[in-house]
């Protein structure tokens, strides 16, 4: 049986160096890293999709914890009551799957998408709800809707760009 997962902290914008220590010391690591299209053509080409965070495989009944949540570029592990957290199991596959169809359709950059335009929204708590497409949120990978609720009233929400979908067809 495969070692479980765990996530560690990393230290701000650390992620792909923790990556690398956690490689060198042998260890089965990944950060879900995005393609993204900054503002500024010399900025990172890539963004990681859960900043702060590294996912490490590892026998904590072998290892010790301290070897890796001291390890440099890391602050600790994600925990709950003092014990490191285990991701579920099934999750890792299901993670990749989802950052590698991410990837494939360009990365969240919505370059296609105009304010004004109809959006259905895929993910999140207003999944198969239509909005109206709003703004790209600076210096994030975010963009805010507005969302038609009832009494004929626009909600504004900001969701992840991953969970917007333009609306085939006329928008």
């Amino acid at each position: 049986m495969d070692a479980p997962w765990y996530v560690l902290h990393s230290k701000p914008r650390k992620e792909e160096f923790l990556l690398d220590q956690l490689r060198l010391n042998k260890f089965t690591a990944y950060c879900p890293l995005l393609r993204v299209t900054p503002i500024n053509p010399r900025a990172r080409k890539v963004r990681p999709y859960f900043p702060g965070y590294v996912f490490v495989q590892a026998d904590l009944t072998r290892e010790k914890a301290s070897s890796l949540q001291w390890m440099p570029g890391a602050t600790g592990f994600v925990a709950f009551d003092g014990a490191p957290a285990r991701v579920p199991d099934g999750f890792m596959p299901l993670l990749r799957q989802r950052v590698d169809e991410i990837n494939a359709s360009g990365g969240e950059t919505l370059h296609e998408i105009r304010p004004g335009d109809t959006v259905r929204l895929v993910g999140g708590m207003f999944a198969g709800y239509e909005a109206v497409f709003d703004a790209r949120l600076p210096g994030s990978e975010r963009v805010r809707v507005l969302v038609h609720m009832l009494q004929r009233r626009a909600l504004p929400v900001e969701l992840p760009a991953g969970q917007v979908k333009k609306k085939p067809g006329r928008s």
